[in-house]
């Protein structure tokens, strides 16, 4: 039986997609978190020897294959769930066609939000204030807004549960716990409300970031 051991950290987000993937596919039991500090400017080599990158999430299989980073992992741990379960139906990751392709569009989206918010975050917790750039601050705000206001316009169903959906989901919970004074909700009522019913899902209260 297969297991994984994954490069962790209670506050990412993306971190945080992988876990709720292992969730709702019945694997969570399976995976051996191991510790790490994920930093863009002290890199740290316990997890360099699995992704070169040295960012989280980085696993490594049982039989020794190196997975990153949480695209790649949430899919793997998507075909092993329906590889042990002797189907050939996937769970999370729509089989080609219009639904995959939307899948993957959302999560491209989410991940792209929390690219732009990451920029920010790391502009205003490394860089030295003497150093720090407004006009990059604020254009980076804009990829953030625009995003949402993408996921507004394309909000998934209220019973789809796939890539697209948690990785929305996921990406929403970062802002709360990182920028609370957002107020992404503000003139977004029917994304909050989607994401509010979406959160109460088993996966999301188990995975909810922490400090």
């Amino acid at each position: 039986m297969i297991r994984l051991s994954l490069y962790w950290g209670s506050a990412s987000p993306f971190v945080r997609k992988v876990m709720v993937c292992a969730h709702e596919l019945g694997l969570a039991g399976r995976i051996d978190i191991r510790d790490s500090a994920a930093n863009p400017i002290q890199r740290d080599t316990r997890i360099q020897a699995v992704n070169p990158l040295a960012k989280i999430p980085a696993a490594e299989t049982s039989d020794g294959t190196a997975l990153y980073d949480s695209r790649v992992i949430c899919e793997y741990l998507d075909h092993l769930a329906a590889e042990e379960q002797e189907t050939a139906v996937s769970r999370l990751f729509p089989p080609a066609g219009p639904a995959r392709w939307l899948a993957l569009r959302r999560q491209a989206l989410a991940d792209g939000l929390l690219d732009a918010a990451l920029l920010i975050r790391y502009e205003k917790l490394l860089r030295p204030d003497e150093l720090r750039w407004t006009e990059w601050t604020d254009k980076q705000g804009e990829k953030v807004s625009d995003a949402l206001d993408a996921m507004l316009a394309d909000i998934s169903g209220p019973g789809t549960v796939d890539i697209g959906s948690i990785s929305s989901a996921c990406a929403l919970g970062w802002l709360d716990f990182r920028f609370p004074d957002l107020d992404w909700r503000n003139g977004r009522q029917a994304l909050a409300d989607w994401h509010a019913a979406f959160e109460d899902r088993s996966s999301m209260l188990a995975t909810r970031p922490r400090a």
